[in-house]
């Protein structure tokens, strides 16, 4: 989308704030979950939006600590026995996904399954809406970053909920009931033109609500005001000279030592599976179907891992929901997730005390507006529509994230996923042909997913101006992903200024619009 910088500008702007009120409390709770300092995950929070949002290739994707990671990070911490020694792994880890990065091992991100992305996806957003329930009654025992079934608290999920009707904080409901009316409001198209109203996002109205009633409540109701686990807890500084105290520096003296290694190569390998899965889930969010370069994400990834760890950071990955409110805030142009790391630094070091007012409550109205997005009811309707073969590892992935937690839930999604579309899916049929601008695009015979990463390549090569035939005439059946990649380029056409001839698809092959 080659449009002035100033143009962007204000949906960037606009969509950073949306992404620093959700990241903020995620930051913090990942980061209490994973047993690290709170600090650390503002820094992993930082990081990942101005150092890996700047070497990126995603325009929507955002980087941060991630709730999949939790676990690892807690017993890795306690294997080798301090957090500076983590550190030294993680900065470790940061070098290997940098070398992967330039080994070009992003293409394998291209062979998801797209039913078990959109089965992730969906996951998240049920998980958000459920694990938000809690807070919104004001019931804060579990950390707000927490996405795992099996809690920190020795509760799950569903048990979570019962706990919070029983052992609700009454000053939390009206807070989350206003907090949503006015997220809905500002959803109005009416609203989001206005050249007044429009100009600030909604999030930001349902937060300063959240403050300012229960700030009233200890004026006229004392007993239902918010105070202590029920609000946002950042560490503060008497002055900006302090700053240095809350850093922590990496300790390499396990270097030499085999579970360094291990735990170095387990979060090279897992924060880059994360990331390639979520960059690609980026690019299924992005109204404009751009596609990430999946190996410049590893360098992004590994450089970001790597700064992290030197200062005192949790592990960084791309971050679905994140990148989800970027995209559904209007975000257009990657600006968006650096500003949100710039919104962090500055505002956490100049505005702690007010933002440790906000409610958690009220965050957790904004969280479910972005879990509905990712999870509702038309998704899996639209899903089943597609046949068993993309239903089944689709709604499987949901059950499996639900169940356990992202990455148990997506192996055991990419098991399924993969044996459908093997099942149907195994030959190679892709020609390419190019004369004076003319371009020929021919899929013959079983076209499957596994074509998916260089038809992608042959159609990121055609230039603007080019006139693209699409030929079917000898295909016996094409996957739903090439579907989607030819679709996509479609869509995009016309801005790029590229005419598309369609030609031989018939009734057993469906024809792309």
């Amino acid at each position: 989308m080659n449009v002035p910088f100033g143009v962007n500008l204000k949906y960037d702007l606009k969509a950073s704030l949306v992404v620093f009120l959700v990241a903020l409390p995620l930051c913090l709770g990942i980061a209490i979950a994973s047993g690290a300092p709170p600090m650390a995950g503002l820094i992993a929070g930082i990081v990942g939006g101005i150092v890996v949002g700047s070497i990126s290739g995603s325009h929507v994707g955002v980087s941060g600590p991630a709730a999949g990671l939790t676990v690892i990070v807690l017993d890795s911490i306690a294997s080798l026995g301090t957090f500076p020694l983590f550190l030294g792994a993680l900065v470790a880890a940061g070098v290997i996904q940098l070398l992967l990065g330039l080994a070009k091992a992003g293409v394998l991100g291209y062979y998801f399954p797209h039913s078990v992305i959109k089965g992730m996806l969906t996951a998240i957003g049920l998980i958000l809406i459920l694990k938000q329930i809690p807070h919104a009654l004001g019931y804060d025992k579990d950390h707000i970053g927490d996405m795992a079934f099996l809690q920190m608290d020795d509760h799950n999920t569903f048990t979570e909920i019962y706990y919070a009707f029983v052992y609700n904080s009454p000053g939390a409901i009206p807070i989350v009931l206003i907090a949503l009316g006015i997220l809905i409001f500002f959803e109005r198209p009416k609203i989001k033109r206005h050249k007044i109203l429009g100009i600030v996002p909604g999030a930001l109205w349902a937060v300063v609500s959240g403050i300012l009633i229960n700030v009233g409540y200890g004026f006229w109701l004392p007993e239902w005001q918010l105070v202590d686990e029920h609000l946002v807890s950042i560490p503060t500084l008497a002055s900006i000279s302090e700053l240095p105290s809350l850093l922590t520096f990496p300790d390499f003296g396990l270097i030499m030592n085999g579970d360094f290694w291990l735990i170095a190569v387990t979060i090279a390998i897992i924060a880059s599976i994360e990331s390639l899965l979520s960059v690609e889930a980026g690019d299924k969010l992005d109204p404009y179907k751009r596609i990430s370069p999946g190996s410049r994400e590893l360098v992004a990834q590994g450089t970001g891992n790597l700064v992290s760890g030197l200062i005192g950071g949790l592990p960084v990955t791309v971050v679905i929901v994140r990148t989800t409110a970027n995209v559904t805030s209007g975000a257009r142009t990657k600006m968006s997730a650096i500003f949100h790391g710039f919104l962090l630094l500055i505002l956490v070091l100049t505005i702690p005390g007010i933002l440790n007012k906000i409610p958690l409550s009220c965050l957790a109205a904004v969280l479910f507006q972005v879990g509905y997005k990712l999870a509702k009811p038309a998704i899996f309707v639209k899903e089943y529509q597609k046949g068993l073969d993309q239903f089944l590892p689709f709604f499987l992935t949901v059950i499996a994230i639900l169940f356990t937690d992202l990455l148990v839930g997506i192996g055991i999604g990419m098991v399924v996923g993969i044996f459908f579309v093997i099942k149907t899916n195994y030959q190679r049929a892709l020609v390419v042909t190019q004369l004076n601008g003319n371009y020929l695009v021919k899929l013959q015979k079983d076209v499957s997913f596994l074509n998916k990463a260089p038809l992608m390549k042959e159609l990121s090569a055609i230039p603007s101006g080019s006139n693209v035939i699409f030929n079917a005439a000898k295909a016996r059946f094409i996957d739903h992903d090439i579907q989607d990649v030819l679709n996509d380029f479609i869509s995009t056409a016309p801005s790029k200024n590229i005419e598309i001839t369609i030609e031989g698809f018939s009734n057993s092959v469906r024809q792309p619009t």
